[in-house]
């Protein structure tokens, strides 16, 4: 009976290494592809383009802050508003 359980035991012990090790190289192998591309790569920063659209009405001022603050604080920093239009989606 000890024996079955030794063999349970290093069989799970062994098993759940393996998984350990395996889920590692890939966190660590898409990391390394990530810096990788982002090396070669680079984010292109978008040139400084009016909010408004070219034909549509104007957006007053203090709505462009408004929705610029609401992105920057929902996307912590990461996000920013580049243009802003009316959706054509029908309202339910």
């Amino acid at each position: 009976m000890m024996e079955n359980l030794e063999s349970a035991l290093l069989l799970l012990v062994v098993g759940m290494g393996t998984v350990f090790t395996i889920l590692t190289m890939v966190v660590l192998s898409g990391k390394l592809i990530i810096n990788i591309t982002n090396s070669y790569l680079p984010e292109e920063i978008p040139t400084k383009k009016s909010i408004n659209p070219k034909n549509g009405p104007l957006v007053s001022p203090q709505m462009v802050a408004v929705l610029s603050a609401s992105v920057s604080i929902a996307t912590k920093g990461e996000g920013r508003v580049v243009e802003i239009t009316k959706s054509t989606k029908n309202k339910i």
